[in-house]
């Protein structure tokens, strides 16, 4: 760098630094100069005469070869110096000074002021980390860094002034008004011109001039000014002992008195409410949309052996016994001329959401103790009652009792530990589910696990497999058909799924099998919670929780219009992603394990485990039917071993033998009749037709050559 040159590192306009002290303390860095000379040891004292007189600087750094800070030439120095008649040719090194004061560019200002008010020399340099010179800092810099500082703590006053919302008033000593912000100017009805007027002529209610002759401060003093009821709180402004002012706020307390007339008529209100409720025969019972009792009339408190007093504050289900009030409360569909079971006996419940315009708050209840004449409707829920009660029987006896959670899908992978993670989120939300995965993998027990923790698990999960039925058939077993809808439909009708799964959940299996004309209707059940009977006449209103579970590209189907994309969106919005078998294998041996123990118990058997060759066996085989084909594997293992251990010659050959692996086959060969062979070779079939169509079921039925309803009944029969 030669003698002449000048740093400029781009200086911080006042703009920045205003915004930059808005939010941090003030920095070297904001304040000092960045355009600046420098001079090198051996520059002369003319280049130093030259450069004082173009920039008028008091004080030029001097580095020295690594271009560091080697010291400081003054003005005053360089006056000695021609002084005592040196030569301006002569080095400017004799006459800078080595002790300089410098600084860091974050050095806070304020610590930099004092340094630079001890400085002989009056200024300061700048250094980095590396010693490099990149700023001065003089008493001018520091004068003018003040004034800023002076400004934006003004101007934040001010604004802090202004946002507060009550009437901000101050005055000086003599007691004459000095400022006042816009809330002020609204309540006391006063322009900017009155500023300089005596603050007690203008508002005497504020009680400034009191404040100031006593000093002590004025609390929640209320008033009045010009018919607006005022509360104010005034306090002096000191300086050392001296009062120099006063300071009020004003908050306007109209409004609080009219909203407190207001809140005692709601109170008499309220008081004769509840005194009708109380005369009343019907059992009324309120609740907030948080299921939380609010109010309950005399006749139901009396009828449940409780005090009103008590039982106000809690949640309605720990108050009355299969309550469905808080349904009614978060879906807001009212639940008109209902059965419910009290004590033993049943009775007819009417449920009605409390609306605020458009937003549920809230849910009332009337329990009719009274015998009413409605006998059709009350047949007709009865009958509908029947109906699911003899479905649940069915579905009981065909899942082994089938109440089983997320702790029962057996797994110890990280993907299936975040997978059942997922899945207990999706169990706290009201939302749709969409389930994803190959055959096999576990999409109904997730689906059953889901509805399990959630919160509609007293009430039933209705599974429907949209593959496995005639699509001539599917209308009639999602919704259901009126009483005469169509040639040898049953006397009375007969009620849908989705009407049997009121309250609770519908598992729409193999969604993407689902005929658009019936995507559209199903459309409509999730937007308007209603759909239509085969043969209705009205609408019937319904409260259904969906979850929806599928092997295919659903994406792919809906760009090429198998899909409605509406319908896609409406069940996608919470997506859980169920990983193949294949992708997890840690999770095989407890599996095998699991089956291991669930088949010994059903067969009788007294198997202890697999062999290491068995297990290896398990693990290299591709699973295209994932943990259905895993346990059906396993129970025929059992079924050959019976005791000890299950060896390779007990799996399947297919199993083994794909991957060169040779076994003793006799002890199978002995066991096995033509029957057994030929259904082996079929489920070597299927399972080798799924896998080459990626786990979809429709086109491993075309390449089999058969329908995809006989399909089903083979991959049922097969355990597949």
């Amino acid at each position: 760098m030669s003698g002449k040159s000048r740093y400029n590192q781009g200086g911080v306009t006042g703009e920045e630094m205003w915004i930059r002290g808005a939010g941090s303390p003030l920095r070297m860095h904001d304040v000092m100069t960045t355009d600046f000379p420098v001079l090198r040891s051996d520059d002369t004292l003319r280049t130093a005469v030259t450069m004082m007189r173009s920039t008028r600087v008091d004080g030029i750094p001097v580095l020295d070869g690594n271009d560091s800070l080697a010291g400081l030439l003054t003005r005053s120095t360089v006056y000695d110096a021609i002084l005592q008649g040196y030569p301006l040719d002569s080095p400017v090194k004799p006459w800078m000074i080595g002790t300089v004061v410098t600084v860091h560019p974050m050095e806070p200002f304020g610590l930099v002021a004092e340094i630079v008010k001890q400085s002989p020399v009056g200024m300061g340099v700048v250094v980095d980390d590396s010693s490099k010179v990149v700023g001065l800092f003089t008493k001018a810099d520091m004068i003018m860094a003040l004034f800023q500082e002076a400004d934006l703590l003004s101007a934040r006053l001010h604004a802090i002034y202004e946002a507060i919302p009550d009437g901000m008033v101050a005055v000086d000593a003599a007691g004459k008004l000095l400022l006042f912000n816009r809330a002020a100017q609204r309540l006391l009805h006063v322009d900017e011109d009155v500023l300089g007027l005596p603050a007690a002529e203008l508002f005497p209610a504020l009680g400034l001039e009191e404040v100031l002759a006593e000093g002590e401060p004025l609390l929640r003093k209320q008033t009045s000014h010009k018919n607006r009821s005022l509360l104010v709180n005034a306090t002096p402004i000191l300086e050392g002992e001296a009062v120099v002012g006063a300071i009020a706020s004003v908050h306007d307390l109209t409004d609080v008195e009219k909203v407190a007339a207001e809140l005692e008529v709601v109170k008499r209100i309220q008081h004769t409410l509840e005194t009708v409720l109380n005369i009343a025969y019907d059992g009324i019972i309120v609740i907030n949309e948080n299921g939380k009792v609010t109010l309950i009339n005399r006749a139901l408190a009396d009828f449940l052996g409780v005090r009103s007093e008590e039982v106000i504050g809690k949640h309605v289900s720990k108050v009355l016994e299969n309550s469905r009030l808080q349904v009614v409360a978060r879906t807001g569909v009212a639940e008109m001329s209902d059965v419910q079971e009290i004590k033993g006996v049943q009775y007819i419940v009417t449920r009605l959401p409390i609306l605020e315009g458009e937003k549920v708050v809230g849910a009332v209840g009337k329990i009719t103790f009274r015998r009413l004449k409605e006998f059709k409707e009350l047949a007709r829920r009865l009958e509908s009652l029947e109906n699911q009660v003899a479905y649940y029987r069915e579905e009981m006896h065909r899942v082994e009792g089938g109440r089983r959670g997320i702790e029962a899908i057996v797994s110890c992978s990280m993907a299936m530990q975040k997978i059942k993670e997922d899945a207990l989120v999706a169990a706290g939300s009201i939302s749709t589910v969409l389930l994803r995965g190959e055959s096999g993998t576990g999409k109904e027990l997730f689906a059953q696990a889901i509805h399990l923790h959630s919160h509609r698990h007293r009430w039933p999960l209705v599974k429907i497999n949209c593959a496995a039925i005639p699509e001539t058939l599917l209308e009639s077993e999602l919704f259901g058909y009126a009483d005469g809808a169509f040639t040898g439909a049953r006397k009375g009708g007969k009620p849908g799924r989705l009407e049997l799964a009121n309250g609770g959940t519908l598992f729409l299996d193999e969604i993407g099998d689902m005929p658009l004309v019936l995507q559209a209707k199903l459309l409509r059940v999730l937007q308007e919670k209603e759909f239509e009977q085969i043969g209705g006449t009205g609408p019937v209103r319904i409260d259904v929780r969906i979850i929806a579970a599928t092997n295919h590209d659903l994406e792919k189907a809906v760009e090429s219009g198998k899909f409605r994309a509406d319908l896609y969106y409406r069940l996608n919005v919470i997506s859980v992603e169920i990983p193949p078998l294949r992708s997890r294998k840690e999770d095989m041996v407890p599996l095998a394990e699991f089956f291991v123990g669930k088949y010994n118990r059903i067969l009788g058997a007294n198997v202890e485990g697999l062999t290491k060759e068995a297990l290896d066996a398990l693990n290299r085989h591709h699973w295209p039917g994932n943990v259905r084909e895993l346990e059906n594997v396993i129970e025929r293992a059992i079924n050959f071993a019976m005791s000890g251990m299950i060896r390779l010659e007990h799996l399947p050959p297919y199993v083994f033998e794909q991957y060169g692996v040779n076994s003793d086959d006799s002890g199978i060969a002995r066991g096995l009749d033509l029957q057994s062979r030929l259904q082996e070779a079929e489920k070597e079939a299927l399972l080798q037709a799924l896998d080459a169509a990626g786990g979809n079921k429709s086109e491993a039925a075309r390449m089999l050559g058969i329908s995809r309803s006989r399909l089903y009944e083979k991959l049922h029969k097969a355990g597949l």
